[in-house]
């Protein structure tokens, strides 16, 4: 069975995608701007510490508990040629112990009564998060503090050969799903080689192989400073409390190397490109992929409006025409990868098998 992809030149504007009617049968005002009268109001207040860490804490009653989130403003992006892979190779080595915790994260986190606890690397960021009973939170602000400022004692040669080996079977795990080879095709297709986003989140093997516990180390001096760090604390806490603890915790925590972070960068194509693999799967699938802005733009809003009423339920107009009208596909869908120096519009529809 094969997939194709398509990659269409230029950029997606979000004015281009919405046909124009074939007949008018009434004139309604419409605003210029589709968000104008949207109020989302999620009440929250800022701080940032002297060494240049963001606390924004969110006050909600309603259970006993606390979210922690904490987002590092460095992902794949970041990382330089021959290294492809290691934001989420160091992302792993956070849960392997810090110097005065230095054995498996989740083993503290379980006697917290963490729960919705994790890691993930994005191609911008990577985060780290758990919810705790509100009786936890100093222990669990103690342990995140201590492997922001205290990392590199604990790491040695044993825990990065570990997780590098854990990391490259998942690589292998991803690479073995039917239409893995897309994500490949598609960066090749739509990113030059020296653009940041020219590789994929897991790497290659010979990156990680490559990697070494100098590599490691320099890293995170390099970005895991709170000057290059975001906490959120949501949940059964005042901010005045949790601006107390963080600065306990977190406070003497030196700011870091300052960061330097690519700007926007579009990446503008001419023609079009298509791309056929043969996979050993059920049904075609077929990817077709546009360069559109970056995140901040809100260009990027409206497309995301625009890909939910696309294909976002079963009465918009793609899914209804090919999966319930035409029965020609089990599913379409329509996305925006919003990322924060150029995104991807992308419509993804599986034909169904013999059709």
């Amino acid at each position: 069975m094969k997939f194709s992809v398509m990659v269409t030149a230029g950029l997606l504007a979000s004015a281009s995608l919405i046909a124009a009617p074939t007949a008018a049968k009434a004139v309604v005002s419409v605003s210029a701007d589709p968000l104008e009268g949207l109020n989302v109001d999620v009440p929250a207040k800022k701080f940032v510490l002297k060494n240049g860490l963001t606390l924004i804490v969110h006050e909600d009653k309603s259970a006993p508990l606390v979210a922690v989130n904490i987002w590092y403003h460095v992902g794949s992006k970041n990382e330089p040629k021959g290294r492809s892979g290691f934001a989420h190779l160091f992302e792993h080595l956070m849960f392997n112990g810090s110097e005065h915790f230095n054995d498996d994260f989740f083993k503290a986190t379980e006697k917290l009564g963490a729960s919705d606890q994790n890691g993930t690397t994005s191609v911008d960021r990577t985060n780290y998060f758990q919810t705790v009973p509100k009786a936890s939170l100093d222990s669990i602000l103690w342990l995140e503090s201590d492997r922001m400022g205290h990392l590199l004692g604990a790491i040695d040669q044993a825990k990065l050969d570990e997780q590098r080996a854990v990391v490259k079977n998942e690589k292998r795990q991803g690479e073995n799903s039917p239409y893995s080879k897309a994500q490949d095709l598609i960066i090749a297709a739509t990113t030059p080689y020296d653009h940041p986003y020219d590789h994929s989140t897991i790497g290659s093997m010979d990156d990680l192989d490559a990697a070494s516990l100098d590599d490691v180390k320099q890293w995170f001096r390099d970005y895991y400073g709170p000057s290059n760090a975001v906490l959120v604390l949501a949940g059964d806490i005042t901010p005045e409390e949790a601006l107390v603890k963080v600065e306990k915790y977190f406070g003497d925590i030196g700011p870091g190397a300052p960061v330097s972070q690519p700007k926007s960068w579009v990446v503008k194509k001419t023609g079009t490109v298509r791309e056929t693999a043969y996979v050993r799967a059920a049904q075609p699938v077929f990817i077709r992929v546009w360069n559109v802005s970056d995140y901040a733009s809100a260009d990027t809003d409206y497309l995301q409006f625009f890909a939910q009423t696309l294909a976002g339920s079963r009465t918009s107009p793609l899914v209804k025409r090919l999966v319930i009208d035409k029965q020609l596909a089990t599913s379409a869908e329509a996305s925006v990868n919003n990322r924060e120096i150029g995104g991807q519009f992308s419509i993804e529809v599986a034909a169904k098998p013999g059709g």
